[in-house]
């Protein structure tokens, strides 16, 4: 007869089993579809059991190579589908946050009111859109420039980061303010704001990986505390409120009112045509 903890044991035994069978299913599972994410630390609950088949690079890369088709599906900056109509955005996830995010700011040693330039990492897409759209809507038209080098960073008056170096920079020492384009969002719309989605390279038969993309997401989602448990970047407690409270990873109602209003502020204070997102599930 079994005790109350060995059940408890082998349940979890059993259950972590059937995680290593899912994502094994999905291993070699993506070929031919050329497939690649950003390497930051909110993207791994989306690729969960794919992590070796995709190509990692950053936001502004992989919009560079969705575009020269060198890739069929791209976890890429949410602009990058509002801006070029030619691709389809599978529904139901994204990378997404309902305030703050942590790893979206701008940091700042005097008052952005007073702001002339802005010093921009140069891998974000979205980002700088939403702080042009965001600091508009206050009357402000700073201009905004690359960013050197991350190491120049805490020199700058003004500087935008995204992702890990968003992140390296709020928990390092710093002289600056730092202001969340999440929160920031929020205050100002009273909705979420979506950061990145999967982008499909249009007119291409992609059923399979649809449902392979959506199959790794439910693995990662299932076995978040896992993923929060076994990754390196920064301490555990810190991992446990980025990804299980700050990120969120479903595109529903919410995000996509938010998204739409983003879009709504982009045509009113953006240089170009927008265009309205083409969901697929």
């Amino acid at each position: 007869m079994e005790t109350p903890e060995q059940l408890t044991h082998r349940a979890e035994r059993e259950r972590r089993a059937v995680e290593l069978q899912r994502e094994g299913d999905l291993e070699d599972s993506l070929a031919p579809f050329r497939v690649g994410s950003v390497s930051y630390l909110n993207a791994a609950p989306l690729v969960r059991g794919i992590e070796e088949q995709i190509i990692l690079a950053t936001p502004a890369k992989l919009a560079g190579m969705l575009e020269k088709g060198e890739l069929d599906a791209g976890l890429v900056s949410v602009t990058e589908v509002l801006f070029h109509d030619r691709y389809d955005v599978l529904d139901g996830m994204a990378i997404a946050s309902l305030g703050e995010v942590k790893s979206v700011l701008l940091a700042h040693r005097r008052p952005v009111a007073q702001a002339k330039e802005i010093f921009c990492d140069t891998a974000s897409l979205t980002s700088v859109n939403l702080l042009r759209v965001l600091l508009a809507e206050q009357g402000l038209r700073p201009e905004f420039r690359p960013l050197p080098d991350y190491e120049s960073a805490s020199r700058l008056d003004y500087v935008l980061l995204i992702g890990d170096p968003a992140l390296d920079f709020l928990r390092g020492t710093h002289e600056h303010e730092i202001m969340d384009l999440g929160t920031a969002w929020l205050e100002l719309t009273g909705l979420p704001f979506v950061y990145a989605v999967w982008a499909l390279r249009r007119g291409v038969e992609n059923g399979r990986l649809r449902r392979q993309l959506r199959e790794a997401r439910d693995i990662g989602l299932e076995t978040l505390d896992a993923i929060i448990q076994n990754r390196t970047e920064y301490d555990y407690e810190f991992r446990k409120d980025y990804l299980g409270w700050h990120i969120h990873y479903h595109l529903g109602a919410d995000e996509k009112r938010g998204l739409a209003r983003f879009l709504e502020l982009l045509r009113k204070h953006g240089p170009g045509p927008v265009y309205e997102p083409k969901f697929v599930a």
